[in-house]
């Protein structure tokens, strides 16, 4: 099989890229400045707020954000301030994370410690940043130890220890941080044999320093779970500390290469080494339950017994403070505390979304005794002693069950804080194939079986080989044990990490993401669409929680198709199970984001693209790079398509919070074209035999040329990568070049440079599919990058005519278009071309497509619920007239339809 590396494809290109954007690296610094324009136009202060409200009480480390800046505005060096509204400058950190063509910036990050003093709201501002009390420092020999001025952290460059020691002070407050993991040879459910287990330990193979100060520094570590010579499941770990904190953020990304009939993973986790001080009596630890509940306990209690020690002693241990001398106690205690039971090991086990329990034991070989229990856990708990402990903590705890807190040894000279992200408590991880076949061995059944279940089955492709799961923890080194109150508030800055963000006013007026527009209610018409498009998102939030759409695997993804003769998802019917980002689900909910700022459809928006990146991605193996079409399992389809992975879906949240395991996956999408040489996407089609040449690859110039484009766009504007931007140039200039462009058939791509070349006579091939899944979006933010008329004038004619008489597309490609499906998804492609054009008709054509609903909701459909309860249902639910395809399709429509043509609504 023919392979092209992109060392290949590097030198092939590299002399067609022209006017290159400015490389973020230090070498095109020049190349940057020389870019830039000299009458750089600057911005009046960007207003901040925190993306929930109000003043959060504490931050997890501290917060990182992004901003968008117009063309022309500012250039790459420019330096930012921020300042509350009383004027009191705040410390802050800045970097570019993109770049306008002609090298100003588009998007720029800002990080402040959670020791920063914090207000409501902020400016962020042009000007010199305050620079933090103590600076973070980074100091790297045999070991790299990052100093926040509260804790250092030393980290390792191999072995099995990521983290050697965590100080306060002189103290060791944790140390021997590690990677732990355990799997068995067969499922749990499966009994009547024998199960073999293995136990494992993380391994570093490499650490990098990636960010260093003054605010932030960001250690990244790789490396695989090893047991003797068997190593597998590599992992990604960074580690983000901030000036004058005493937490550490952590970036858990673990990716799945075993054998899923026989590697069934039973326990993943991260484990610290936390040496105890004092009495058992003066030792600690603290749950946080469901809202602002915590269990709070001493290893050894002194509350409740049959003589009481004094009430000035009850009250020291129940605040977590150190008990006064025991010679100043009820000596008919103080002469019995040998006889009280010492509670080694406690456990909060989340095993399913809507319960946890809490257990506890005084050491192994006897019972456990059950504390308490509850609904939904926070995901934090704590050891330690008035001298100083460590808070640990999951973010998602109980949505992405089944999850553990797990502390051991609190009795002993060293405990241990486990964060358990599959808890070996639960039934062994199993990602086995959930069907045999059904007798599906030829092309033709399987073809067959795709019209009654709509799943593309294939033997062998429903495999979880290459997918990732990211988790992100937090640790707290802290100095004593932590008030109720105050441990309360950690937990709630570990579940709910704050944010902050710039109004939708502000990023809309910078010129980023395309068509859209803030919530406008100034018309009676423009009310209905808005009253809609509200309606329509709460009902799909509703329904994540009303049917429980949570779990290690599947949360954040939500569920295609409806049936409603069982009231409920089909969950388990083929292709209309989980969504997968079918239909561009994503695009639809950040872009309602952006245009509210409403802080539920942000997180609800964050969990999607944090799971669609990663599960529904393949990241190892011959398919890196591809997504899978949606299916009961979100693996189990045999369609292996770009347009799933699409790094389209993945901006967003990467310019919102510049997260780095998103830039990561982004990048690692920039050869995806590479597949074509691997994988026939029209294999089930064709009796040909599969011999990709790289020079005449079958790639679709709409569906699959939309989600690479939209992967080499972002990797031009962050990296400035020449070969992303020549790929990127060179397909939409070649497409529009051919008679009939974006519909032309017959026609092949070639992976050295990006160009399409026509291999036949003028033709025409256009499918439903072709612009749903970014390709619309990517063009609108494209042609003004790149400024070409040809391009602009022959995209503006697909979006014209798509919805057009059939009279006028045969008149101007020479073919009719056929019966085209989604009629009403392309009413923003027809609202585009009148925008263009200027051609009022074409707006009102456009407002009448949105209307009528074709393929989707019409103008009469209601998004109001009705209440369903037992015995129709397992649960009651609020049913809603309301499929995965049809919201995410109405959702764009309707969004861009009111940006791009307003007043003829």
């Amino acid at each position: 099989m023919p392979q092209v590396s992109r060392r290949t494809v590097l030198a092939s290109a590299a002399a067609g890229a022209a006017a290159i954007l400015p490389f973020s690296s230090k070498a095109a610094a020049t190349q940057i400045k020389a870019a830039v324009p000299t009458d750089l136009k600057g911005h009046e202060p960007v207003p901040l707020r925190w993306l929930e409200g109000g003043t959060p009480a504490e931050l997890a480390a501290g917060t990182t954000w992004g901003v968008p800046w117009p063309r022309g505005a500012f250039g790459p060096d420019q330096q930012f301030t921020v300042t509350t509204a009383a004027g009191a400058a705040v410390p802050v950190q800045t970097w570019p994370t993109a770049w306008w063509p002609d090298g100003s910036l588009k998007w720029t990050a800002h990080a402040v410690s959670g020791a920063a003093g914090r207000a409501e709201t902020y400016q962020l501002a042009a000007g010199a940043p305050a620079a933090p009390e103590t600076p973070i420092t980074v100091t790297a020999g045999k070991q790299i130890t990052v100093d926040t001025g509260v804790i250092a952290v030393t980290f390792a460059r191999s072995g099995e220890h990521v983290v050697t020691a965590i100080r306060r002070g002189e103290t060791i407050i944790a140390k021997d941080g590690r990677l732990v993991a355990s799997s068995q040879d067969r499922p749990s459910s499966e009994g009547g044999a024998t199960v073999r287990t293995e136990s494992f330990t993380g391994v570093v193979d490499s650490v990098k320093v990636e960010q260093k100060g003054p605010v932030r520094a960001v250690v990244k570590v790789e490396g695989k779970h090893r047991r003797g010579r068997h190593a597998w499941l590599p992992y990604v770990l960074r580690f983000y500390l901030f000036a004058g904190s005493d937490a550490i953020r952590v970036v858990h990304t673990f990716f799945y290469d075993g054998n899923e009939q026989k590697s069934f993973i039973s326990g993943l986790g991260v484990q610290f080494t936390v040496p105890m001080r004092g009495e058992p009596h003066d030792r600690h630890v603290r749950f946080a339950g469901e809202g602002n509940g915590v269990l709070a306990e001493a290893v050894r209690g002194i509350t409740g017994l049959r003589r009481d020690p004094g009430a000035a002693v009850r009250q020291a241990q129940y605040e977590g403070k150190a008990t006064p001398d025991p010679a100043t106690w009820d000596q008919r205690v103080t002469t019995r505390l040998h006889w009280i039971p010492t509670w080694d090991d406690y456990s909060l086990r989340q095993l399913n979304a809507h319960g946890f329990e809490i257990h506890k034991r005084t050491k192994p070989g006897h019972t456990w005794i059950r504390v308490d229990g509850g609904g939904r856990a926070s995901g934090l708990a704590y050891v330690g002693s008035p001298t100083g402990g460590l808070a640990f903590g999951m973010r998602n705890f109980w949505q992405l069950h089944p999850t553990e807190l797990e502390i051991g040894g609190a009795a002993t000279e060293e405990a241990t804080a486990t964060v358990w992200m599959w808890s070996p408590r639960a039934e062994a991880m199993d990602l086995r194939f959930f069907h045999d076949g059904l007798g599906q061995d030829t092309y033709p059944e399987q073809l067959d079986a795709l019209e009654i279940t709509y799943e593309d089955y294939e033997p062998g492709f429903g495999t979880p080989y290459g997918v990732a799961r990211t988790t992100e923890l937090t640790f707290w080194a802290l100095g004593a044990t932590p008030t109720s109150e105050r441990f309360s508030q950690l937990a709630a800055a570990n579940a709910t990490p704050p944010l902050l963000a710039s109004s939708p006013q502000h990023n809309h007026s910078a010129g980023v993401f395309g068509s859209w527009a803030p919530v406008d209610r100034s018309a009676p018409a423009k009310v209905v669409i808005e009253d809609k498009l509200a309606q329509m998102h709460a009902a799909h939030l509703v329904q994540t929680d009303q049917q429980s759409w949570y779990g290690f695997w599947d949360y954040g993804d939500i569920m295609h198709s409806y049936d409603g003769t069982r009231h409920t998802w089909s969950y388990d019917v083929g292709g209309y199970a989980w969504d997968n980002s079918e239909l561009s689900t994503d695009l639809w909910l950040w872009y309602h984001y952006l245009r509210t700022g409403d802080a539920k459809a942000y997180r609800y928006a964050e969990a999607m693209t944090r799971h669609t990146s990663e599960v529904d991605t393949y990241h190892l193996g011959k398919w890196r790079g591809l997504g899978t079409r949606h299916g009961v399992l979100h693996w189990a389809d045999s369609a292996k398509q770009v347009r799933i992975s699409n790094a389209g879906y993945k901006r967003f949240l990467y310019y919102l919070t510049a997260d780095e395991r998103l830039g990561d996956v982004m990048h690692s999408l920039i050869d995806s074209d590479r597949t074509f040489l691997v994988l026939n996407p029209g294999r089930k089609l064709t009796t040909e035999p599969f011999e990709p040449d790289p020079a005449k690859l079958l790639v679709g110039t709409t569906t699959d040329w939309g989600a690479l484009a939209m992967a080499w766009l972002t990797e031009w504007e962050r990296n400035g990568d020449p070969i992303a931007r020549t790929k990127l140039i060179n397909g939409a200039t070649t497409i529009a070049a051919m008679p009939n462009h974006w519909v032309q058939g017959g026609r092949t791509y070639n992976l050295a440079d990006g160009r399409f070349t026509q291999t036949g006579e003028n033709s025409v091939s256009v499918g439903s599919l072709s612009s749903v899944f970014g390709l619309i979006e990517l063009m609108t933010e494209l042609i003004p990058l790149i400024d070409d008329e040809t391009v602009r004038k022959q995209w503006v004619a697909f979006c014209r005519l798509y919805n057009s008489p059939v009279a006028d597309q045969i008149a101007e490609t020479g073919a009719t278009w056929g019966n085209l499906n989604l009629r009403q998804a392309y009413s923003r492609a027809t609202a585009y071309a009148s925008r263009q054009l200027g051609d009022e008709t074409l707006a009102r054509r456009a407002w009448q497509e949105l209307r009528t609903g074709h393929a989707g909701y019409p103008e009469s459909h209601s998004f109001a619920t009705r209440r369903i309860e037992g015995p129709l249902v397992l649960n009651p639910i609020d049913e809603a007239g309301i499929s995965a395809n049809a919201s995410a399709q109405y959702g764009l429509a309707a969004i861009q339809c009111l940006a791009l043509v307003p007043d003829q609504i």
